[in-house]
């Protein structure tokens, strides 16, 4: 194994700041394959295109253009970020990820994989605490957790560690 296992792409701050388009994004997804690295692929919509009820269709763009022209996916991990939650301390209710998480990038993924969609897990991170943790993840659609801000203080990112213990459960 090398110094790294894994890789953060397609991160909103990316995005908005660096303006890392989708076509980037996918051939940063297919270098990573290439590296033996295993993708952590961030999706996820801004408060206006929620608003406008485009917040499943443009999850599902983001995963079409972002995953193109690749066969396999394994090793490849989705986080759902939901780009106005992300620093605002501001999350997305559990059933607001749940939707997006367990219905558009699970549909969005198996129309494009298939069955090997099953084995990629979904992440939540949008402003990911020690309060909220559990409540994500005690529902099915979602495996785990991209955390920012908070892991940055020891004693709050020990928390997260203890809260998701106790939700897996």
């Amino acid at each position: 194994q090398g110094l790294c296992d894994y890789v953060i792409l397609g991160h909103s701050e990316r995005r908005q700041l660096f303006g890392e388009t989708d076509e980037a994004i996918n051939r940063k997804v297919k270098a990573a394959f290439s590296h033996s690295l295993r993708p952590i692929l961030c999706v996820g919509e801004t408060l206006e295109q929620r608003e406008a009820g485009r917040a499943g269709a443009v999850v599902a763009q983001q995963l079409r253009e972002d995953l193109s022209e690749l066969h396999d996916i394994t090793g490849l991990l989705v986080a759902y970020e939901p780009v106005w939650a992300i620093g605002t301390g501001q999350a997305a209710t559990p059933e607001i990820a749940a939707e997006i998480m367990g219905g558009t990038v699970q549909a969005s993924l198996t129309a494009l994989f298939g069955a090997a969609a099953d084995d990629v897990p979904v992440l939540y991170g949008g402003s990911v605490n020690a309060e909220n943790v559990g409540s994500y993840l005690r529902l099915g659609a979602i495996h785990g957790a991209l955390v920012g801000g908070a892991s940055l203080q020891a004693d709050q990112f020990l928390r997260i560690i203890q809260e998701t213990a106790t939700a897996k459960l």
